[in-house]
């Protein structure tokens, strides 16, 4: 089973502009992340794609492989999809550029589940211990069937606990994604849905279309860096862990 790990880092992010560049202790972020999974050593290839000449450059200043992609793809996905139109693999990795403390203990569990062959996508959850954060629309929440394939995703309270019973199985999704490469190719053609559109959660688009995702738990619950403030705090945390870059 040939896996690539490929690492969209799109310049222009809305709410961080140049946050791929952005320093964490004396590294840009991008390096932090692509060393991750390189260094996690499961994968044939591991590539940052991006819209910028600007990363590319930083990459290969750090010694890691970029891919130039068109400015104009509306997410993530669209855009790890024009770098793998050109691969030779069973498997793409979507690891986010923005998850610098990503880890081999987190991706090989998600590896694993795609020997699975009759699995198109698997993505990965975590238990929400903090109930206080359930009414948070920037943690999205999922729910599964019996078999951990998503029922749905959402960025409201779900399930909603009608008649407050105890109930604790309140699942976060954690954005990193395995698709066997077929199925990618075929998702990023399809139109995006009602669903999608009204939660503007794009994994959505395969659960309307009928394609199912195998949800892997794990205990990562996901060090994200979306704003400046994020990078400040997570550089602090880093420093009281006495963390060497």
């Amino acid at each position: 089973m040939k896996a690539v790990a490929i690492i969209p880092a799109r310049y222009e992010s809305t709410r961080f502009p140049g946050k791929a560049l952005a320093k964490l202790l004396n590294k840009p972020l991008i390096q932090w992340v692509w060393e991750a999974v390189n260094n996690a050593e499961l994968f044939d290839q591991v590539l940052v794609a991006t819209d910028s000449i600007l990363i590319i450059e930083a990459v290969d200043n750090f010694g890691g492989q970029a891919v130039l992609t068109r400015k104009e793809h509306q997410s993530g996905t669209d855009r790890i999809a024009e770098v793998a139109e050109s691969l030779d693999c069973d498997i793409i990795m979507n690891v986010q550029g923005d998850e610098p403390l990503i880890n081999q203990k987190v991706l090989s569990p998600l590896l694993q589940v795609m020997k699975d062959t009759s699995l198109p996508i698997a993505s990965l959850m975590t238990p929400i211990k903090d109930f206080s954060l359930l009414s948070n629309p920037n943690l999205v929440k999922v729910v599964v069937d019996n078999d951990s394939n998503a029922l749905y995703f959402s960025r409201s309270v779900i399930p909603y606990n009608r008649d407050n019973i105890h109930f604790e199985d309140y699942w976060q999704h954690i954005g990193v994604y395995a698709y066997r490469r077929n199925t990618l190719m075929q998702l990023v053609k399809l139109p995006s849905g009602k669903l999608e559109q009204v939660e503007k959660l794009e994994q959505l688009r395969a659960l309307e279309h009928g394609i199912p995702i195998r949800m892997v738990t794990t205990e990562y619950n996901g060090i994200g860096v979306d704003t400046p403030e994020d990078l400040l705090i997570l550089e602090s945390l880093l420093k009281e862990m006495d963390y060497e870059a």
